[in-house]
């Protein structure tokens, strides 16, 4: 439940921030606006590559979805991810 209003949230913060790409905010705001998607870009771009390498060889392979997911949903997705991995109790 939570972890789908966060996805939800997330949705809400990428479009805020590409908006702002085509239609610009006024001149401070556009600025600050542009360093925060850099940042974002940057850190679930890293997020993910962490995630790929820390992946096991003989293990099954992220598929490009879950890579696509994992990059637009951050955290997000990673705990949805673990909660399946983890067995049944």
């Amino acid at each position: 439940m939570l972890i789908n209003l966060g996805r939800a949230l997330m949705v809400c913060v990428w479009a805020f921030l590409l908006l702002n790409l085509i239609h610009p905010y006024p001149a401070p705001l556009k600025y600050f606006i542009n360093v925060a998607l850099f940042f974002m870009v940057i850190m679930h771009g890293l997020q993910l590559v962490l995630m790929r390498a820390t992946q096991p060889k003989e293990g099954p392979k992220l598929s490009g979805a879950l890579q696509a997911k994992i990059f637009f949903f951050g955290v997000f997705e990673l705990l949805a991810w673990q909660k399946k991995q983890l067995p049944k109790q």
